[in-house]
């Protein structure tokens, strides 16, 4: 017959603890349903993070846009740099080929120098330095392989010249890659924070994003622009013509532009070139810190860091390219931080 025994029953600190933990477990669940759901953010908060965004956006622009810059210089450098040793390697070649000449004809005739033989078979960089063997040269043997000395120092130091200039060509190829990642980054986020807010309400935004640009459209006292010199005034009108085209990060016209890009581009119109970045515009001309000072057609740089910026416009207004989903408008200029003006 088969034994049969009683289960072993829970200690009594066991039943304690689970009876514990399962009230702990009921409690939470109830504070998790009895919870607020979070708060979805308005739409002005929503648009105050992404007008943050925007403008960390137009930072890295600019120094995109400076690198970028820097490194279409370099390939320019480089490139001449390179062209240089070519045609220096030519001329070493040839000076080359004229000893060589002297030392062939020597040799027909059957009186080939010594000092040509020993040319022949041995490094020129060294050659002068055996006084024996220069006692042997002609004058005329004896400038043509100075000049080829000094021909292979140029080729050298131009050789090392191009080396550096690649080095640091490819590290600003690298930092422009992670400024362009940033500036992505920066406006992937804004649109994802957009994406939040109902078709009615981005509707609302944009709507009030187009009245602020008639508006200010309609402050604008465009006889001021008497007050301009010719090229200040002929850079306002180019400017102007560009009323309504979109901003585009890293853009320099003419269908699209950037703050710098519009600026740049206007000038370049009255025959004077600036500078590309908003940084570098700050320093193109005399500084002008009076608002009441401005003439139209000045710089008018923004932000403590100055990566914005725009061409006065006259009473109080500029014209400038905003940010990524506007287009070049009139604006009020104390709508942004003003630094100071630029007059070029």
């Amino acid at each position: 017959m088969a034994s049969h025994r009683r289960p072993k029953q829970p200690s009594r600190a066991r039943v304690t603890v689970l009876t514990t933990a399962a009230a702990a477990a009921v409690a939470i669940s109830a504070q998790a349903a009895n919870a607020a759901p979070s708060e979805k953010p308005t739409k002005n908060e929503v648009k105050e993070k992404v007008d943050k965004l925007y403008e960390q956006a137009e930072q890295a622009t600019e120094k995109y846009t400076g690198a970028k810059e820097k490194q279409e210089k370099l390939q320019k450098e480089i490139s001449t740099i390179q062209d240089n040793v070519a045609r220096g390697q030519e001329e070493l070649n040839e000076l080359r080929s004229s000893i060589g000449l002297a030392a062939a004809a020597q040799y027909r005739t059957g009186s080939i120098d010594s000092s040509l033989q020993l040319f022949l078979s041995s490094n020129p960089d060294d050659y002068l330095d055996k006084a024996s063997t220069a006692d042997q040269l002609s004058a005329q043997q004896v400038e043509a392989l100075k000049k080829i000395q000094e021909k292979q120092r140029e080729l050298a130091q131009e050789r090392a010249e191009a080396s550096d200039k690649l080095k640091d060509l490819a590290s600003t190829r690298t930092e422009l890659g992670k400024k362009k990642q940033e500036v992505q980054s920066k406006l992937a986020e804004a649109q994802k924070l957009l994406n939040t807010l109902t078709a009615a309400e981005r509707s609302a935004l944009a709507d009030a994003d187009a009245r602020a640009s008639r508006s200010s459209s309609e402050r604008v006292d465009l006889g001021n622009s008497t007050s301009a010199n010719s090229r200040a005034a002929a850079a306002f009108a180019a400017a102007q013509s560009k009323l309504g085209t979109p901003y585009v990060y890293g853009a320099s016209g003419p269908s699209s532009f950037d703050c710098s890009g519009l600026t740049s581009w206007a000038y370049a119109q009255a025959g004077v070139s600036i500078p590309r970045t908003s940084q570098a515009q700050a320093n193109a001309g005399t500084r002008i810190y009076n608002q009441s000072d401005l003439r139209v057609g000045d710089l008018v740089i923004f932000y403590g860091d100055m990566h914005h910026v725009g061409l006065y416009a006259g009473n109080g207004q500029v014209i400038h390219a905003p940010r990524t989903g506007t287009v070049v408008r009139y604006e009020s200029i104390g709508n942004m931080p003003f630094q100071f003006g630029v007059r070029i």
